[in-house]
């Protein structure tokens, strides 16, 4: 039961684990806030541009249309039912995940950090919180159940407890291939 739980709920986050990374790797050109500055600090810096934006939400999509395709596969090979991806997930998870580190991008410029500087909590769940907030919208509006279907209290705190630890292993990977330049 609980390495079904954590098998559904790491599927299920896997187009909003691809975006920022997408983003790293694909991104540059102009930054979303232009040069603007609040409070004599930018909005957001030069890390958050439209390229790297649009080719992370693109790499989320696509992971996602990607897993529908082998879901049966997988479900089968694990013996688990694993979910299939609404086009409301496809779309949401992914945008989520960048609004969400826009987001904490805005908060660590607001609170005086630089870009790159750590901000512990934060760092490891924004894109998490964003991309659940997203597609969780359409289910609370009645809209598309997606959201409810998919994530129960167990498989939200699999994601809880499981991301971070995803997020720093995967981020001291990309300094280590020198896709990043800090570990964190």
């Amino acid at each position: 039961m609980v390495l079904e739980t954590i098998a559904i709920a790491l599927w299920a986050m896997l187009p909003a684990y691809i975006p920022n990374n997408a983003a790293v790797i694909f991104g540059g050109g102009r930054p979303i806030d232009g040069g603007r500055t609040l409070g004599g600090s930018r909005l957001l810096g030069d890390g958050k541009t439209w390229r790297g934006a649009v080719a992370g939400i693109a790499a989320g999509a696509v992971l996602a249309v990607f897993l529908n395709r082998i879901v049966d596969s997988v479900s089968n090979a694990i013996t688990v039912s694993l979910p299939e991806f609404s086009i409301f997930a496809i779309l949401l998870l992914p945008a989520g995940a960048i609004l969400g580190d826009i987001g904490a991008s805005f908060l660590k410029r607001r609170t005086g950090r630089e870009r790159g500087a750590p901000f512990p909590g934060v760092d490891q769940l924004d894109f998490v919180v964003g991309a659940l907030l997203l597609v969780a919208i359409p289910a609370v509006l009645g809209i598309h159940d997606w959201f409810f279907d998919v994530f129960g209290l167990g498989e939200l705190l699999a994601v809880f407890i499981i991301t971070p630890v995803l997020h720093v292993v995967t981020n001291a990977i990309a300094y280590w291939i020198g896709f990043k330049d800090e570990p964190w």
